[in-house]
């Protein structure tokens, strides 16, 4: 009798449109996601992530929260990236698929073992917490609500984090053009 309950439930989940578009949704996600970590080209591993990161912003979107799916696109998709991007060009990082991980077969093996089974207890967790229930509809919050918290309580710990990344670009624009140093000049190294 068990089995042909979760069949009904299964049916059910299919019998709905907003279903399909999540799966629609999903699928391309969780394909961009897997070759964001499995490409051996790092720009193209980048721009798998813009995949991975748009398909998380059309989910929030689906689910009423338009603030956090726009914030996606803009923040992670419209800076983030281009800081990977610009990161990329100023390290001169290999770019040609013969660039190897540096980890040996053993431990990509292990780390996709260790991914699969954490994988599998989230979704137990999850299975076990909320079984087949639905979504309750509810009232998004307004973008003028969240705008207040982040700055009137949250203004201190919004301006650390963007001087800490500020930080971390500059750090990242020395340590990249450190070996340049000297190079031209008599006497110095190369």
């Amino acid at each position: 009798m068990p089995a042909l309950m979760e069949s009904v439930a299964i049916a059910d989940w299919f019998r709905e449109a907003a279903n399909w578009v999540f799966l629609l949704i999903a699928l391309p996600t969780v394909f961009g996601a897997w070759r964001t970590v499995s490409s051996n080209n790092i720009v193209r591993a980048v721009l798998y992530l813009v995949v991975a990161l748009a398909g998380t912003a059309a989910m929030f979107l689906i689910l009423g929260a338009a603030f956090i799916g726009l914030t996606v696109v803009l923040v992670y998709i419209g800076a983030v990236i281009i800081l990977f991007l610009i990161g990329i060009m100023i390290t001169r990082a290999p770019l040609g698929v013969e660039a190897k991980l540096s980890h040996g077969r053993e431990a990509r093996l292990s780390a996709a073992l260790l991914s699969f089974i954490l994988f599998a207890v989230i979704m137990w967790a999850v299975a076990d917490a909320f079984g087949m229930s639905k979504i309750q509809p509810f009232e998004p919050t307004a973008t003028a609500d969240i705008a207040n918290l982040l700055f009137d309580r949250f203004l201190i710990p919004f301006e650390v984090v963007s001087l800490v990344l500020l930080a971390a670009l500059i750090g990242g624009i020395v340590l990249a053009r450190r070996d340049d140093i000297g190079r031209d000049e008599p006497g110095g190294e190369g």
